[in-house]
């Protein structure tokens, strides 16, 4: 939104190393946990939009398969995480937004057959919002396949012709994996003979039984897997092959090209490990602001003809 104009008045992030990159980047501390009535009190008594992104894990296919595992609950059942979106309610309710942008991963639509979306959009029809939304993919801009829904409602008070809200056309012409590489890197980032042993005998394991389990040999001139918060952690998911070298993981700044962010944003403010979390639960820049120019279109349509 600030990428378009727009002028942040309240940000709201738990997360003590998210804070911090917050504000190495933009100068000030996030509030805390707006799940919290306190935090919740600090919010303006009026403003245009509501942007959020309720925690995705309790939804997402790799969260749900981990989750089940474990045996812990999963989408609104999970207590810590899954309930975030009526917090997300009760805000909309309070101070009647003109727009609401909300963005989710893609299982969001087929979790528990179709009812926890079915909630989520009742609600904020509930709430006499017209809601749109659309399945977009951020590979569009960077390359990246990173398939997200996007839900954007608005005020049908305010706005009789809510319903004739379209998404942007997403640009044909797609990026390629060499256009974010660096050309130097630390060799740190190279995987170990053993990572890379482990690996391949893994890959081939799951080859034999039919699987498609693995690690991700990127292409140069392609586009890679969606990147996750769990990057950190051996990087698999994503490789980049190296004449004479095992393969080596994304670096944070490649990650941070990846999502779309400008080469001034700051990723120094926390350890590697913190911002490939952060990175692999971003949203994808340019696709977050293509929307968001769409939506603030509409709007000076409707208030300079209403």
């Amino acid at each position: 939104m600030q990428a378009i104009g727009g002028r942040c008045v309240f940000t709201s992030e738990w997360d003590k190393w998210a804070q911090q990159t917050y504000k190495a980047n933009f100068g000030n501390l996030p509030f805390g946990d707006i799940r919290q009535e306190d935090v919740k009190a600090q919010i303006p008594s009026e403003f245009d939009v509501l942007c959020a992104g309720f925690p995705c894990q309790p939804f997402s296919i790799a969260g749900v398969s981990k989750k089940n595992s474990l045996g812990r609950d999963t989408g609104f059942l999970d207590k810590t995480q899954g309930t975030l979106f009526f917090d997300v309610a009760e805000i909309i309710r309070r101070h009647r937004p003109k727009a609401v942008f909300l963005e989710n991963v893609k299982n969001l639509l087929s979790h528990d057959r179709g009812r926890t979306f079915k909630v989520i959009k009742t609600t904020l029809e509930d709430l006499n919002y017209v809601v749109h939304f659309k399945v977009m993919d951020g590979g569009a801009y960077t390359p990246q396949h990173r398939e997200r829904i996007m839900i954007v409602c608005f005020d049908s008070s305010r706005y009789p012709k809510a319903q004739r809200f379209t998404f942007p056309e997403l640009p044909e012409q797609k990026p390629r994996l060499r256009q974010i590489l660096q050309d130097d890197v630390d060799d740190k980032y190279t995987i170990s003979d053993k990572l890379w042993a482990y690996l391949q005998c893994y890959a081939e394991k799951h080859r034999q039984k039919g699987n498609g389990f693995g690690y991700g040999l990127a292409d140069l001139d392609g586009i890679t897997r969606t990147l996750s918060a769990r990057y950190y952690k051996d990087g698999s998911e994503i490789l980049i092959p190296q004449t004479g070298k095992n393969p080596r993981r994304l670096t944070p700044r490649e990650c941070a090209r990846l999502m779309g962010y400008p080469e001034n944003y700051r990723i120094d403010a926390v350890s590697d490990t913190q911002m490939y979390r952060q990175l692999g639960n971003s949203v994808v820049v340019p696709l977050i602001a293509a929307v968001s120019k769409q939506m603030d279109d509409y709007l000076t349509q409707w208030e300079t003809t209403c």
